[in-house]
């Protein structure tokens, strides 16, 4: 027994002993026998100790808590008595020994449960030091800046056998066009417009405001100066990057270098599973239930759309979304999914230009489901796209088109005759794996996009029409108008290996076809124009006439990526990559001929 429980019940025992009288004329030892019959387990068991008795809690202490207190077989205690002092020994042995049978007992107890003790000791403060630290760090509104800078330096070289000049018309091209120039067809014109080595920048600070610890207020200033630069899609769409940004200014301002407001929305929970999000500047790609690819290049930005540029075309603008995610134990599967929409045009008030639901707002409904888990995602997605926006977020030159909203009755042999908008619904397939240990096995991320075009009435050109084209007076074909597009594809493979040669670095190649068109309502193409020569010298001839082709249009074109990222700090990463596209004009390429782009560039961000 401790010395300090002794001192306890040394203390209880004299209490009852030290005001009493130590003489006495007789003594009653066998009273304070230890576990005798006459022991009591309750005070009110002796008739003569009230409440107000000055020693009742004392007497109460030594009875209930060791028992080691007896009376006289009449039920009294008779607390008045005279002790002696061999009867206050007698009485403080008896409490005493009590107290160390109580004590072994806990001692046995303890050794035989000695890991489990030391177990919950370890979890007690454990939870004492984070209660210590969520005492310290009580919630309150806070806003956290998070930065990330990102330098470009590369450039792109034209090549393929459609060298002609930039002065040519559209003669050549499988599209329709009355003597308008198609300049992009030609490498040389290309190389000679956006041919240069370019140095940009793209900076974004994003301001992330909680006012309760599970919402998020989320700001974007962004700013950057690709504008001029091949790098934001020109001359090809294909071209753009990811990281490709200038503001908007207006029709006369140069946007480069501009700060502007990217994104702006509120995303809060609703419930244990659903989570909300509103703003007037939001992204449907940034409010999915699953991200369905773990490749994560952020190069081509046709490489970020998910093998579905038409699906996944990242609309922004006023958007609302609602996302539902199973809830399951960490590193469990889980079903999941979201839906959204989003009018880019949500700004304007003009119902014919503009608004939120209406004929002009450009919107998009983007519904996907899906069922994921840390090493799998596997996932479906479908988009309602209204007219007045692009039928693709990357795509040929063929595919890359607005859809139309005006109704139109035709020119003879100028435009087509038609009536409604039009409409598309886009659907996209996505599977994606990755190994459990990273290295020399790549994560594996497959798209899949497939889109129905509707123009409703479309009635083509008149055939019987004519338009001077060179000189020659011959029929104006149907063939290139956006309206005359029915259906589009796309797809692309994705490998990532990560921590390759290195933790943290990465390596990555992707390949695919970007949205190509793969059927119209009437194959009516016009026959190019013959050439003779080669290169700088190729001449063409004249105009052959037009005529229908029952395999449809020949639109594709090949994509392809490969990079390196190397991980220099924690903050720093550079990541070489070159890029191919095979047939960016697709379509708009003349029969016979070729045209592609290769680049190559130097990515460096700093995260801070």
């Amino acid at each position: 027994m401790k010395p300090f429980q002794q001192l306890l019940v040394s203390s209880a025992a004299l209490g009852l002993v030290a005001p009493m009288a130590v003489l006495a004329s007789e003594t009653d030892l066998n009273r304070y026998a230890p576990v005798t019959s006459d022991q009591i387990t309750n005070i009110s068991q002796f008739g003569d100790v009230q409440p107000t008795d000055w020693a009742y809690q004392a007497l109460n202490n030594l009875v209930e808590q060791y028992g080691c207190v007896a009376g006289y077989p009449n039920g009294t205690f008779k607390g008045a008595k005279p002790l002696s002092r061999f009867e206050a020994a007698a009485l403080l042995n008896s409490c005493l020994d009590r107290v160390t049978e109580a004590t072994d007992e806990l001692k046995r107890l303890a050794e035989e449960f000695q890991r489990e003790l030391a177990v919950i000791r370890g979890r007690i403060d454990g939870i004492e030091k984070k209660i210590g630290k969520l005492e310290a760090a009580q919630f309150s509104t806070t806003t956290k800046l998070q930065g990330e800078s990102t330098f470009v330096i590369g450039a792109v070289s034209f090549g393929g056998s459609q060298y002609g000049p930039s002065t040519a018309n559209g003669a050549g091209a499988t599209t329709p066009n009355n003597g308008t120039t198609n300049a992009t067809r030609y490498s040389g014109n290309n190389n000679r417009n956006w041919g240069a080595l370019s140095f940009n920048y793209d900076l974004r600070l994003n301001l992330n405001t909680s006012f309760t610890g599970k919402d998020l207020l989320y700001t974007r200033l962004r700013a950057g100066n690709f504008q001029n630069s091949v790098f934001n899609g020109q001359p090809y769409s294909l071209l753009a990057l990811d990281k490709a940004y200038f503001t908007n200014t207006g029709s006369t301002g140069n946007g480069n270098n501009v700060v502007g407001i990217d994104r702006l929305y509120y995303r809060f929970p609703v419930g244990k599973e659903f989570t909300a999000v509103i703003g007037p500047r939001a992204r449907n790609t940034e409010a999915l239930a699953i991200t369905p690819t773990f490749y994560r290049a952020d190069l081509l930005d046709v490489f970020t759309l998910n093998g579905a540029p038409a699906t996944y075309n990242k609309a922004t603008g006023a958007a609302f979304a609602l996302i539902w995610k199973q809830q399951v134990k960490k590193g469990q599967p889980f079903l999941a999914a979201s839906t959204s929409y989003v009018a880019p045009n949500g700004d304007n008030s003009n119902p014919a230009a503009g608004g939120i639901a209406t004929s002009g707002s450009g919107g998009s409904f983007l519904t996907q489901i899906g069922w994921a888990g840390p090493q799998f995602a596997l996932t479906a997605a479908w988009r309602y796209g209204q007219c007045n926006q692009g039928l693709t977020r990357r795509g040929t030159q063929f595919a890359n088109q607005n859809l139309p909203c005006s109704e139109g009755v035709g020119t003879s042999g100028v435009s087509p005759f038609w009536s409604g908008n039009s409409t598309s619904n886009n659907f996209a397939f996505n599977a994606a794996w990755q190994p459990i240990k990273s290295g020399l096995i790549p994560s594996l991320s497959l798209g899949y996009g497939i889109s129905a075009i509707s123009s409703a009435n479309f009635n083509g050109y008149n055939a019987s029409s004519v338009v001077p084209v060179n000189g020659n007076t011959q029929p104006f074909p149907n063939y290139g108008d956006v309206r005359n597009i029915t259906q589009l594809q796309s797809w692309q493979l994705g490998l990532q290996w990560n921590d390759l040669f290195a933790k943290g670095n990465a390596a990555g190649f992707a390949f695919g076809q970007p949205t190509y068109v793969s059927a119209l309502s009437q194959n009516r193409i016009r026959k190019p124009y013959a050439f003779q020569g080669s290169g700088r010298n190729r001449a063409q001839t004249a105009y052959n006439g037009f005529y229908d082709s029952p395999n449809g249009p020949n639109d594709g074109n090949f994509a392809f990526e490969w990079w390196y990222k190397f991980q220099v700090s924690n903050n720093i990463s550079i990541t070489p990559a070159i890029f191919y596209l095979s047939r960016p004009n697709g379509q708009f390429t003349a029969n016979g001929e070729t045209n592609n782009a290769f680049g190559g560039l130097v990515q460096t961000q700093f995260r801070f």
